[in-house]
C-alpha cells in the first residue's frame, strides 16, 4: 500500500477549525448529517438504554415494510383484542380503541405517530404476527439485520421492561431508514394532531415540540418513562441539508424541547458544506508498471463536498493511498486509489479516486529493458555482504 501526503494547496478548502463542542444534558445522544453522512455528535451513542415510546418507530417500520411488500394496504383493518384495550386501562398514551373497533392501517399509523397509542401498537403487533411476543422477536431480528446491534424488543410499545433496549445510534439509524425508504409515508410524522372517532381530545396533539417552530423539523418521535427520562428522535431539513438526532435522559418535557431546538440550531449554524476537491481535477499521481507512461493522474469522479466547521483555520489534512505500482493497462475512470481527508473533531472521510487517463501496455523493448533491469537489481545490483 503506497501513501502520498497531499500538498496543502491540492484541496480547494484545506482549512478547518473544530466546531464548538455541544454540551448536552442528555445522558446519551447522537447527531448525524444525512446529506454528507457525517456524525456530528456521539455521547454514549452505542449504550443500550430504555427507549420508551421512541421504540414505537420500530413498530412503525414493520408496518411500513408490510405496506411496501403488499401484505397490507392502507385500508386493511385490524381487530382490537382485550390485551390492546388493557393498555389503555393501564395508563399511558392511547388512541382510545375499543374491542368492537376495526381501525385501518392508516388510522393505526396516525394513532401511533401522533397519539403515541400503546393500544395501537398492540393491535399492529397482533395483526401482523399473531401475538405481541412473536412480533417483538421479529422486531429484534429485523433490527439486527438492519445494523441496529444494540436493540432488543420485548414489546411493541416501549412499555418499561428491563430487557427492552435500544441505543441512540440505533434510533438514528432507524429514523434515517424511515425517511429514506418510505418517503410516501414519512409525512405522517409531521401531522400535529389526530383523534380517532373524536375520542380522547386531550391526547390529540403530537408531542413533538419542534413541529410548529418553523425550523424545518418534520419528525419523528418523543419518548418518556420514569426510568428513561425524556427523549426524542428528531429530524429537520434546512436548504439542501437534513440532520437526524436522538437523545434521552432529560429531566422534563420542557428541557427536552429546549435541547432539541438547541441541537438543530447548533448543527445547522456550526457546520457548513464546502467543496474541497473538484471532479476531474488531479489531486495526485500513481506509479504505473510496464505502461506507455510511468505515472497516471488521480482525480475524484465527482465533486467532493464535506461538512466542515463554519469557522476556518489551518487543520484539514489529506493523503492518497493505493496498491502500487499500478499494472498496465489502466483504464480511464477506473477506481484505483483512495483519498483520506481528516478534519479536527470529525470522522475521516474516504473518497475514491479514478484514473485520469488510459495507460496502455508498454512495447516489447520497454518491457524487455524493464525485465533486464529487474534481473540486474536482483542478482548484481545488491552490495556484497
Amino acid at each position: 500500500m503506497l501513501k502520498r501526503l497531499l500538498p496543502a494547496l491540492i484541496l480547494l478548502a484545506l482549512a478547518a477549525l473544530p466546531a464548538r463542542a455541544f454540551e448536552t444534558a442528555a445522558s446519551a445522544a447522537w447527531v448525524y448529517d444525512m446529506t454528507t453522512g457525517t456524525v456530528l455528535m456521539d455521547k454514549n451513542a452505542d449504550l443500550p438504554v430504555p427507549p420508551a415510546s421512541m421504540s414505537k418507530l420500530m413498530t412503525i417500520n414493520m408496518l411500513f415494510e408490510a405496506l411496501k411488500d403488499g401484505r397490507v394496504t392502507m385500508d386493511t383493518t385490524f381487530a382490537v383484542s382485550d390485551r390492546a384495550v388493557q393498555m389503555t386501562r393501564e395508563g399511558g398514551s392511547t388512541m382510545m380503541l375499543q374491542q368492537d373497533d376495526r381501525p385501518t392501517v392508516k388510522e393505526l399509523i396516525q394513532g401511533i405517530v401522533v397519539n403515541s397509542g400503546n393500544d395501537a401498537t398492540v393491535v399492529v403487533a397482533e395483526g401482523l404476527a399473531g401475538t405481541e411476543a412473536s412480533f417483538s422477536a421479529q422486531m429484534t431480528q429485523r433490527a439486527q439485520a438492519l445494523g441496529m446491534t444494540a436493540s432488543v424488543f420485548t414489546n411493541a410499545s416501549g412499555w418499561p421492561d428491563p430487557n427492552h433496549r435500544m441505543s441512540m445510534r440505533d434510533l438514528g439509524i432507524l429514523g434515517k431508514r424511515l425517511i429514506e425508504e418510505f418517503p410516501e409515508y414519512y409525512p405522517y410524522f409531521a401531522e400535529t394532531e389526530y383523534t380517532y372517532k373524536g375520542r380522547s381530545p386531550d391526547n390529540r396533539f403530537n408531542r413533538n415540540p419542534l413541529l410548529k417552530l418553523g425550523i424545518g423539523a418534520d419528525g419523528l418521535k418523543t419518548g418518556h418513562t420514569i426510568e428513561a427520562g425524556y427523549g426524542l428522535v428528531g429530524s429537520a431539513k434546512q436548504g439542501d441539508r437534513r440532520i437526524i438526532f436522538a437523545f434521552t435522559g432529560l429531566a422534563s418535557d420542557q428541557a427536552r424541547a429546549e435541547e432539541a431546538e438547541r441541537i438543530i440550531g447548533w448543527a445547522f449554524r456550526q457546520f457548513s458544506e464546502k467543496t474541497v476537491a473538484k471532479a476531474g481535477l488531479r489531486v495526485a499521481e500513481a506509479e504505473v508498471h510496464l505502461g506507455t507512461v510511468d505515472t497516471v493522474g488521480l482525480v475524484p469522479a465527482k465533486d467532493v463536498r464535506l461538512l466542515l466547521p463554519a469557522l476556518v483555520q489551518d487543520g484539514l489534512t489529506a493523503e492518497v493511498v493505493y496498491n502500487g505500482p499500478l499494472i498496465a493497462p489502466v483504464i480511464k475512470g477506473t477506481e484505483v486509489a483512495e483519498m483520506i481527508i481528516q478534519a479536527p473533531g470529525l470522522p475521516d472521510r474516504r473518497v475514491p479516486l479514478v484514473a485520469e487517463a488510459d495507460v496502455g501496455k508498454a512495447g516489447f523493448v520497454k518491457r524487455l529493458t524493464s525485465a533486464a533491469g529487474a534481473l540486474y537489481d536482483r542478482y548484481l545490483g545488491a552490495p556484497a555482504s
